[in-house]
């Protein structure tokens, strides 16, 4: 028999199979999501915000249920599809388009707004879906929004979330093992969306932010999730940018994906290389 398990990097042991296989046995009457919260409170599996890591441990059971390790008792509740459950946003009411032009200076003070979990959300999540070529989708996990005013009107919106797991120019720029990857990759932020939006025609305004916003985001982090954030990345399509307000702001380039996505099984490109600032 396999002596051990490997799941997310996470090497789980013999000892820790049968451990949960007793976990199971000893709770026949408890749901898969119940024997989840009973297995984080025994090994005390948390995230940096003190909450159960409910969904990795249900996720590890699962694994392990298919691979014949453990048995797990019947599903009781089939849950929403994420796809469906976080479809892209509304499109957003009608905003007043006149130019908003000159300098920086002309364009007066910025208002950044962190507006993850407020009533400003909604209008985020328009925005980019009626503006931003690669449109908008409600994502899972950590993540922050922000959106900038100027003038009492919206000019740009950037979002943030966790980092993508491997990423071999970044994983070599920092120097880390794979254990310190998985010990620390909660500690980076990945710019996934970033928009000026198009009456917003100010010289130097995208660099401006990033630099404003690479600020403020480590506070803004450990207020909602109890840990700040050190390094920040995002990817540069270069078939359609030249990454030029990233490295305005003094961004590095570390070099180009392999062009196989997060999810690829077939080792093979299946879409452009991105540029790792």
């Amino acid at each position: 028999m396999q002596s051990e398990f490997v799941y997310r990097g996470r090497k789980v042991t013999a000892d820790e199979i049968e451990f949960i296989g007793q976990l199971i046995a000893a709770h026949p009457d408890l749901s898969r999501r119940r024997l989840s919260a009973k297995l984080c409170a025994a090994w005390n599996w948390v995230q940096p915000n003190g909450q159960p890591r409910d969904m990795v441990a249900r996720s590890l059971m699962l694994e392990l249920h298919r691979a014949g390790r453990i048995q797990l008792p019947g599903q009781r509740f089939c849950p929403p599809n994420n796809a469906a459950r976080h479809r892209a946003p509304a499109r957003p009411l009608v905003l007043a388009s006149a130019p908003l032009e000159g300098s920086l200076a002309q364009l007066g003070p910025l208002d950044i707004q962190q507006v993850r979990r407020t009533p400003a959300e909604p209008l985020f999540g328009s925005l980019l879906e009626e503006h931003h070529y690669l449109g908008y989708t409600q994502p899972v996990g950590e993540h922050l929004k922000y959106l900038i005013y100027a003038q009492g009107r919206p000019v740009a919106a950037l979002a943030w979330s966790s980092a993508p797991r491997h990423l071999g120019a970044r994983d070599r720029f920092i120097g880390w093992s794979a254990p310190q990857r998985r010990a620390h990759l909660h500690l980076l932020a990945y710019n996934t969306r970033f928009l000026i939006l198009p009456w917003a025609k100010v010289p130097g305004l995208a660099s401006h932010l990033l630099s404003r916003v690479a600020r403020q985001i480590a506070a803004d982090w450990q207020a909602l999730y109890a840990h700040p954030v050190y390094l920040l990345e995002t990817f540069i399509d270069p078939e359609r940018f030249a990454g030029t307000c990233y490295r305005a702001a003094n961004w590095l380039y570390l070099g180009l994906t392999t062009g196989r996505g997060k999810d690829d099984r077939t080792n093979r490109a299946n879409r452009s290389q991105r540029i790792n600032p």
